[in-house]
């Protein structure tokens, strides 16, 4: 009887190991996958502009991301698919599998890269607030105020660890933080300081606020892909070099955030294609 049991524990264990590999061959394939199915899922935000939102016109999520996430495509030799998402949904959506990649202003932390793995860096911002023109100008002045921040991003953390004695009160989108803002519910809202910007230049009462000249975080981004496809991730680092490298990010950035704005521009790749 012994003998039999444990017979079968290691007939077992052999198909649990052949079901973990099996697995792993599975998920480290991303790349293949993608180019037989002939298309990339790109998670990107469709209310967070300038890089990403829905076009009034043509009804398609269009930005600074976007053109990325095409860029990318076009490189892998696929169609894409854009697939809307949040701040708090954005790693979800790439864990189960119902996207490829994320490029979706997502900043790279420690934490997050426990999870998911980062491209280089393309690029580069930071944390600011948005306030009414006539509020204080330092930030140390909100230490204990009601802030907005969208809900699961680096914002929402860094207020908790600038300011602990504040309160902290998170929306789904930046669009949403400025009505409490507007609204009085808030006293200042933070987000990275291009989409302040942009969100500050849409607004039909734009004259009614400012955004403050400190940063409250420096913040670099870079595009999220599932653990262990290092060869998805070595090919979206090279074409990220090339789009670098031949001048077509300078152009994307132009296009959304103008070649004389004052906001961080983009990194300078200095990362070997592998």
């Amino acid at each position: 009887m012994a003998t039999s049991l444990h017979t079968k524990n290691i007939v077992a264990l052999s198909a649990l190991a052949l079901l973990s590999a099996l697995s792993f061959s599975a998920q480290a394939d991303k790349l293949a996958d993608i180019k037989a199915a002939g298309v990339v899922k790109v998670a990107t935000f469709d209310a967070n502009p300038p890089f990403g939102a829905i076009d009034p016109k043509t009804h398609d999520i269009v930005g600074y991301d976007v053109d990325f996430a095409k860029a990318l495509a076009k490189s892998l030799g696929v169609k894409l698919q854009l697939v809307a998402t949040n701040p708090a949904n954005r790693i979800p959506l790439l864990q189960s599998g119902k996207v490829d990649l994320i490029v979706a202003d997502i900043t790279i932390t420690p934490e997050r890269a426990q999870v998911i793995d980062f491209s280089t860096p393309y690029f580069v911002t930071g944390q600011q607030f948005l306030v009414p023109a006539s509020s204080p100008d330092k930030l140390d002045a909100y230490s204990k105020a009601r802030i907005g921040a969208v809900k699961g991003t680096t914002g929402e953390q860094a207020l908790h660890q600038r300011f602990p004695q504040s309160r902290v009160l998170a929306y789904d989108d930046i669009p949403l933080a400025l009505t409490a803002l507007r609204n009085g519910n808030v006293q200042a809202i933070t987000q990275d300081s291009t989409i302040l910007a942009g969100l500050l230049a849409g607004a039909p009462d734009k004259a009614k606020f400012k955004i403050l000249p400190d940063l409250l975080s420096k913040e670099e981004i870079g595009v999220g892909v599932s653990k262990g496809e290092s060869a998805l991730l070595n090919k979206v680092n090279a074409e990220l070099v090339n789009l670098e490298k031949s001048g077509e990010a300078a152009k994307i950035y132009d296009t959304w955030f103008g070649p004389q704005t004052k906001t961080p521009a983009p990194r300078s790749f200095t990362i070997e294609a592998k």
